[in-house]
């Protein structure tokens, strides 16, 4: 099962990253391959929010949406996306970050996935590869817009 671990230092507290990646209706602005999210739903569970949303990724001819399940436990600095519909049999990521300093953290990225259908792994397969390789970086660049370069 394709998977992809990227761990990253940033110039940004680890609480402004957490809510930078909490902030999925967002992504379509930065986020390579994505063309839409729509939160289906939003629920208060304890100390941390669940979001039922919905993606649609784009490449070339190829657009699908799937649904997923994200834990935003903002406590423990942790996001956890948990698939429910659409073109994987699986798909599981998580986010987590680390406190380094006032104003710097660690981002550690995780994500394992396969499709359904092998047609759609080879035409997607690669260039998720390539977009999860991008991702880490448009998440930094946009804390750089958003908190600027010196937070």
């Amino acid at each position: 099962m394709p998977s992809f671990t990227n761990k990253r230092s940033v110039r940004h507290s680890a609480a402004n990253m957490f809510d930078l990646v909490a902030d999925v209706e967002k992504y379509p602005q930065f986020v390579p391959l994505c063309q839409s999210l729509k939160v289906r739903s939003r629920t208060e569970k304890g100390e941390s929010t669940v979001l039922v949303a919905s993606m649609t990724v784009a490449y070339k001819l190829v657009h699908q949406t799937f649904t997923s399940r994200v834990t935003l436990d903002k406590t423990n600095l942790k996001i956890l996306v948990e698939y429910l519909d659409g073109p994987f049999s699986r798909l599981q990521n998580r986010w987590t970050f680390h406190p380094t300093g006032d104003n710097a953290c660690n981002v550690e990225f995780y994500i394992e996935y396969e499709f359904k259908s092998r047609t759609l792994a080879m035409l997607m397969g690669a260039m998720f590869d390539t977009a999860f390789r991008r991702f880490a970086a448009a998440f930094e660049k946009r804390a750089d817009e958003v908190y600027g370069k010196d937070n």
